[in-house]
């Protein structure tokens, strides 16, 4: 997967479409990320059902989105593009870089 943990993505279907936010979490058994700040959904907590929420009510979670339907953002020339594997010249390190303005990052 080409997608990681922090990274810029801009969501590309759904209801969501054209927004962009951070990943912040990446659940591989399902091919699923979660992103901040985009496919909110409420959930109804019971009271006293576990420490973070005492009082119960109603809290706001992110949802996730298919990982098919998100694209990275390149930091260098901010376009959401696909990623390709280069290997650095100095280190032999395997690094990702933009399809599009061939920048390299880590």
């Amino acid at each position: 997967m080409d997608i990681r943990k922090n990274d810029n993505v801009k969501v590309l279907s759904g209801k969501e479409k054209g927004k962009t936010g951070r990943v912040l979490e990446i659940v591989k058994e399902r091919t699923r990320v979660r992103v901040e700040k985009i496919m909110t959904v409420k959930r109804h907590l019971k009271k006293g059902r576990n420490q973070a929420t005492p009082e119960g009510g109603i809290v706001e979670r992110f949802g996730t989105l298919n990982i098919s339907n998100v694209m990275v953002v390149c930091p260098k020339c901010n376009e959401a593009t696909r990623v390709k594997h280069v290997v650095r010249e100095k280190d032999g390190r395997r690094v990702r870089a933009c399809k599009q303005c061939n920048q390299a990052w880590e």
